[in-house]
């Protein structure tokens, strides 16, 4: 079981989105450049966002893509899904076929992972990861802020008497 890069390519690129759109639309050439994605493979998850009704696009100069819902309505389980991703640990699709027709022995292990899985996705918010990436951001830049640097002790000989 594994999250391949188009699920966290569109979590990573909805981020970025809900991170910006207050000053207009955004444009998918500079979600593209801001986080290391290909424009054209950006286009295809945006079609399917859209598709989707997680995001809406502007046309025409100063045009890009909004969100389509407030972000606290919008989890992460539904931008994967929405991207044709599946998380399944199962070897056999959830069918139960995977060993000579029957459920293997550990089948219900992986099939009770996926809810588990699809539970805590679902649990999460953009509203969530957007105020997460917010924090982050005012740490780093508290960590930036230059602290006014020390003045050097100066060391006075002492006469020494006889």
């Amino acid at each position: 079981m594994r999250l391949t890069t188009k699920g966290r390519f569109a979590v990573t690129a909805m981020i970025d989105l809900a991170l910006r759109q207050h000053t207009g639309p955004v444009t998918l050439a500079g979600i593209a450049e801001r986080q290391k994605i290909s424009l054209s493979y950006l286009e295809q998850l945006f079609g399917k966002l859209r598709r989707n009704h997680l995001v809406a696009s502007v046309r025409g100069p100063g045009g890009g893509y909004c969100l389509a819902k407030p972000m606290v309505q919008m989890s992460v389980a539904d931008i994967i899904q929405a991207v044709d991703e599946t998380l399944d640990a199962t070897q056999c699709g959830g069918r139960g076929d995977c060993h000579d027709e029957h459920p293997c022995m550990t089948h219900n292990l992986w099939t009770s992972l996926n809810q588990k899985m699809l539970d805590y996705l679902h649990s999460v918010t953009l509203q969530e990861l957007v105020d997460q990436q917010k924090n982050n951001a005012a740490c780093v830049a508290a960590l930036q802020e230059e602290v006014p640097a020390r003045r050097p002790i100066r060391r006075v000989p002492m006469a020494v008497t006889a």
